[in-house]
């Protein structure tokens, strides 16, 4: 008979699981993808280094699916904001302000998740979900174009641009410093937004 294992076992798995996870997601904030060390993620969630090779045999493993992980979460936020109420306008204007201001909190974060020079395996991911965010923004344009709130246009090209611009301004290579004050980093929010509306807008 096939040993079949109990609640408790996969309950146990699935916590152990998820102190990898924080443990991982806590050393890329930190650092990148670049400092992640297997011995040192096990040693933060308590674990033997062959323990943590067992729920993932390789660091490319633990890499990609932080990345899945942490970035679903985000898409998942993103995608909360633009179904909430409000006019069209009023929730791509507040989708915009939550990734922004998410970027910002945590920058180091961000740049890992948008930009770092990852592993093939990680940044196919990244594709993914980049048209994940994508089509949030596009189902959002097209909505407001179905109401006239916006003019016509290519959804898809504007939704790439769109998406292109909060990388680039918040974390990418030309994107200034955000570790000064908190009125600073919402000017810069507020100038970002300002923008991909003005993109989509009369």
């Amino acid at each position: 008979m096939a040993y079949r294992q109990t609640e408790r076992v996969l309950a146990r798995k699935e916590k152990t699981r998820l102190l990898i996870l924080k443990a991982a997601r806590d050393a890329v904030a930190e650092g990148g993808f670049a400092a992640v060390q297997m011995s040192t993620v096990a040693a933060a969630a308590g674990l033997a280094t062959g323990t943590l090779y067992r729920y993932f045999p390789s660091k490319t493993d633990l890499l990609t699916e932080i990345f899945r992980v942490v970035t679903q979460w985000e898409v998942d936020v993103m995608g909360q904001v633009a179904a909430s109420d409000g006019t069209v306008r009023e929730r791509l204007q507040a989708a915009l302000e939550v990734f922004s201001a998410r970027a910002l909190q945590a920058p180091r974060l961000a740049y890992a998740l948008i930009f770092e020079p990852v592993d093939p395996a990680v940044d196919a991911e990244r594709l993914v979900f980049r048209r994940a965010y994508a089509e949030i923004l596009g189902r959002l344009v097209e909505e407001g174009i179905a109401n006239r709130e916006f003019p016509k246009q290519d959804t898809a090209v504007v939704a790439n641009c769109i998406v292109g611009a909060l990388a680039e301004a918040l974390v990418g290579p030309l994107a200034p410093g955000r570790s000064s004050t908190p009125e600073e980093r919402q000017a810069a929010i507020d100038s970002i937004v300002s923008f991909c509306l003005n993109a989509v807008s009369h």
